[in-house]
């Protein structure tokens, strides 16, 4: 099992930096275009407040898909402002991630769920001194999508969605779809449903709301391996989103930002008046009502996935950033701590909602700059 261990974290780092180099080298490669253009000068002003410090080298980073679009984003942005930093991003997947970090392959980890406790336990032989923290840095929705031909606009509720992955309600014109949506002309295809088919904090989040918004239809424990029988699987939330585009009939689960070029996304039945729709604007107003459950440093939170509030979209993730509060390895240090600092300050959160994600509300971000200037 050791030798077994070790070669799994061998093949993560090499993962890390074969199939994340592309990331860094092509957001490098977007300062050498030599344009002057008013792009530039937007460009000029994002990266105004970016903080290099002594940042330089490579840091090595990987985990949560969902995040993925983000930290594109973040990329681009920090190393036109800190030329000496190459940011390697490897996007597979929250347990992979936690893994990588745990095993000392990343300088951080990104993971749509809290660490458990005996990962925390775990972490201390990496943090010399210390321990990993969960700092909540990205929110937003997890559109349920759906490729039904001449269905625009579906509701579904969470016992119904549990069915549904479950595998059993099997047909669109089963009569709990027909309920909810008594004007669609629903066919009788077979529906496809997909399920990640590695170590997921979205299957995760997915799962959550499953158990808590519909206890008598989902009777599985949870986490970030898929659990429910039947259905088919695919990599990563790309991986996912490629499938419901190209199959008819099928329906998975993703971040917003994966549910572009024409996938339609579920509107989901609260206790409000009126379904919910998959937006930025409804995953902030989910993430303002989040409770803070990490202690000391950790920022873990807690969402009701059961919102009454009118727009408050319950199917909503926040991807953490994991790192050492203490113990981080000093080469490493000046550029996590800047990488870090800059996406989770002001500017860096502005990016989110342009790229479909949720910012992370004020009275919690200030605290995730507290924690990122006391590393050590």
């Amino acid at each position: 099992m050791k030798l077994q261990r070790k070669n799994r974290l061998r093949a993560l780092s090499l993962g890390v930096v074969a199939v994340s180099g592309a990331l860094a080298l092509t957001a490098c490669g977007s300062d050498d275009t030599g344009s002057t253009g008013d792009g530039d000068a937007s460009a000029a002003a994002n990266t105004s407040s970016i903080k290099c410090d002594d940042a330089k080298g490579q840091l090595q980073a990987s985990g949560s898909s969902a995040q993925k679009n983000a930290v594109d984003a973040w990329v681009k942005q920090y190393v036109r402002a800190c030329k000496g930093v190459q940011i390697n991003y490897n996007p597979s997947g929250s347990g992979a991630g936690v893994t990588a970090f745990l095993g000392g392959q990343t300088a951080f980890a990104g993971s749509d769920s809290a660490l458990k406790p005996e990962e925390v336990t775990a972490s201390k032989k990496v943090c010399s001194g210390g321990q990993a923290v969960d700092l909540p840095m990205v929110g937003g929705p997890i559109a349920v999508g759906y490729n039904v031909p001449g269905v625009d606009n579906l509701v579904l509720d969470a016992p119904t969605l549990a069915k549904i992955f479950d595998s059993r309600i099997t047909t669109w014109d089963d009569e709990a779809i027909k309920k909810l949506n008594p004007d669609a002309k629903l066919p009788s295809t077979k529906i496809q449903a997909f399920h990640r088919s590695d170590e997921s904090g979205t299957t995760d989040n997915f799962t959550k709301y499953l158990i808590a918004a519909a206890p008598d239809d989902w009777k599985y424990e949870g986490g970030k391996a898929w659990q429910a029988k039947g259905g088919q699987s695919a990599q990563g939330s790309s991986g996912l989103a490629q499938q419901v585009k190209q199959t008819e009939g099928a329906i998975s689960y993703f971040e917003l930002s994966y549910a572009g070029d024409g996938i339609n996304a579920v509107r989901l039945k609260t206790d409000a008046a009126d379904p919910v729709e998959a937006t930025v604007e409804n995953a902030t107003k989910a993430i303002s009502a989040a409770k803070i459950t990490g202690t000391g440093k950790d920022l873990a939170l807690e969402m009701n996935y059961k919102p009454t509030e009118a727009g408050a979209y319950p199917l909503t993730l926040v991807t953490y950033e994991i790192v050492c509060d203490k113990g981080n390895k000093a080469e490493t240090l000046p550029a996590t701590k800047s990488f870090l600092g800059y996406i989770a300050s002001e500017d860096g959160q502005k990016q989110l909602a342009d790229a479909k994600y949720a910012p992370i509300p004020e009275e919690i971000i200030t605290k995730v700059r507290e924690t990122v200037s006391d590393l050590s």
